[in-house]
């Protein structure tokens, strides 16, 4: 069953989120004004290396005041395909250069408030150029081993949707390789 759009309008705008009004009608008949978040997309890298590690920022976020582990990430920008977003976090996030960035998993976190799509790759470790030149965005970079991020997702030390999404499917494809 598909919902009709009647309409829609802007009530409030900036660089990161857009918040829109819009008219539709359900199914049943109902008609009424929806809430909806526009956002720009985000990309998100899993980098792995040769020793089934993947690199993970510790990092504080103060909407939740919560301390988490998180892969790097970061908004789509303008003229920039996903891919080359998702190459430029790492980069800035953690001082890696990766190679062999593959596409890994697209979501829709949040699709019945938000537009946002989270495109997921899986990268192979490169070579480290140097300290990170994002500097606020985590206090630790760490290889952590795939066989960990279990337990971890499971003491809640892992919680953001693009991370959790893109480190599910990293184990989907090692359970399904062996």
């Amino acid at each position: 069953m598909q919902w009709e759009i009647h309409g829609e309008r802007q009530i409030y705008s900036n660089p990161w989120v857009n918040l829109w009004l819009v008219d539709v009608q359900q199914p049943d008949g109902r008609r009424w004004e929806h809430h909806v978040v526009r956002m720009r997309h985000l990309a998100v890298a899993a980098v792995v290396d040769d020793e089934k590690r993947v690199l993970m920022m510790w990092r504080h976020r103060f909407v939740t005041d919560t301390w988490a582990w998180e892969l790097p990430m970061g908004l789509i920008e303008e003229g920039e395909t996903p891919e080359q977003a998702a190459v430029r976090e790492v980069e800035e996030e953690t001082g890696w250069r990766v190679k062999g960035v593959k596409p890994l998993v697209y979501g829709q976190p949040a699709n019945g408030i938000t537009d946002s799509e989270h495109f997921v790759f899986r990268a192979d470790a490169g070579v480290y150029v140097g300290p990170p030149t994002e500097v606020n965005e985590s206090d630790r970079i760490e290889w952590i081993p795939l066989a960990d991020i279990r337990g971890m997702i499971d003491r809640r030390e892992i919680v953001s949707s693009g991370s959790l999404i893109g480190l599910l499917y990293l184990l989907l494809d090692e359970a399904t390789a062996r």
